[in-house]
């Protein structure tokens, strides 16, 4: 059953990653304007926030199965859709139910697989996770970039919708025996309002580590396929060069160096990913040849797979299990909240993609100088006494 969850993150993250390449140009050759084609990345991401909020709060009522299984229907029917846009109206639409349909996804899952995680080894195995969200950032991107080059986008999508159909019959056969044993929380955890979530130091942290995950891929989804296309690549290229920051991840994640999640304080690899990242950016905007670009994304890499593993610990370090849905489900509402100001934001101030690329380092690069002066408060992983119950 483990397995079979670690596939579903992996083929939602698929679905996600092989969005980045084309729907920019997809959007593009739809004839749309600017603030659409930025639109048009975001709102996929905007309503992803309320999917995953919505899951998590229905994971801890619930448990997971159903949710996962609601998820994964919808996403195929959505996903299939694509086939009926024929302007900027339907694709806002459709990107819209996509998003919130996908969004019920991630956190269910995650959340079945951090309960079963023994605290000693909660950042190892967060990393094995990371290799199958990184396994997806190598294969969509390359996919999505050659399929849609030899046939069409609305092919791409609908091969990510039989993905999920197939998902869901295979959690019907592989998850229906898993039970949910609803504990009963005591008067003090159902006190205990979603907002306690924001006043939680350890929670905090891995939410705005999500944020700023995300902010970077929404940067990297509306102007590195413009800025390729500009310097005259076509979409493959754009795939290539995001399946390299997913390689360097997975490499990072599956050899045994992935020990150091276990033993480094979370906050340290934290300040370090962030500011990687920062530099890849600021890489990404001085240079225009393509191995300088394949260069920028392994530092890229470098610093998603530091990042990647260090949120996911401190979520689970500053959580119990009764919670730890809803925990997940605000933690993906900010990894999706990030992408909505990455692709919105940068968008909506029209940018060259020298200036977008700087302006998003800068931000990064903030966010690593605030983490790193996080390290000189205790940082220590957090134990029962001050988790949210």
């Amino acid at each position: 059953m483990r397995f079979f969850v670690y596939l579903i993150v992996f083929f939602s993250f698929f679905d996600l990653f092989s969005q980045l390449p084309v729907i920019s140009p997809f959007a593009t050759q739809l004839g749309s304007p600017a603030f659409i084609i930025g639109l048009s990345v975001g709102i996929y991401s905007f309503s992803n926030v309320f999917g995953n909020i919505i899951s998590g709060i229905l994971t801890d009522r619930r448990g997971p199965f159903y949710i996962l299984l609601f998820g994964l229907f919808a996403s195929a029917l959505s996903l299939f859709s694509y086939g009926l846009i024929s302007g900027s109206v339907s694709l806002i639409t459709i990107r819209f139910v996509h998003g919130l349909t996908e969004g019920l996804i991630i956190p269910a899952a995650f959340t079945f697989l951090a309960n079963g995680s023994e605290r000693s080894k909660r950042g190892r195995n967060a990393a094995i996770s990371g290799a199958f969200v990184g396994l997806a950032a190598i294969f969509g991107p390359a996919f999505s970039g050659i399929v849609s080059v030899k046939t069409s986008v609305v092919t791409v999508m609908a091969i990510n919708g039989v993905f999920m159909l197939l998902l869901t019959i295979g959690a019907i056969l592989f998850l229906r025996t898993f039970t949910y044993v609803r504990k009963i929380k005591s008067e003090k955890q159902k006190a205990v309002q979603p907002w306690s979530f924001f006043r939680h130091p350890g929670i905090i942290r891995a939410f705005l580590g999500a944020f700023f995950l995300m902010f970077s891929q929404g940067v990297l989804a509306l102007v590195l396929p413009l800025k390729v296309e500009f310097l005259q690549y076509d979409a493959k290229t754009t795939g290539i060069l995001l399946s390299i920051f997913g390689l360097v991840a997975v490499l990072i994640f599956v050899l045994p160096i992935n020990r150091i999640f276990d033993v480094a304080r979370p906050m340290l690899t934290l300040a370090l990913g962030l500011l990687l990242m920062s530099g890849s950016m600021l890489f990404l905007s001085q240079v225009d040849e393509l191995s300088l670009l394949m260069v920028a994304m392994v530092i890229y890499g470098i610093g998603f797979a530091l990042l990647f593993p260090s949120i996911n610990s401190l979520l689970i370090d500053s959580t119990v299990a009764e919670t730890r849905g809803k925990a997940y489900g605000f933690f993906y509402a900010f990894f999706s909240f990030g992408v909505v100001a990455g692709s919105s934001v940068i968008g909506g101030l029209d940018l060259s993609f020298q200036n977008a690329f700087i302006v998003a380092s800068s931000i990064l690069f903030i966010a690593g100088l605030f983490t790193i002066y996080g390290l000189r408060k205790d940082i220590r992983p957090v134990d029962k006494t001050t988790t949210i119950q």
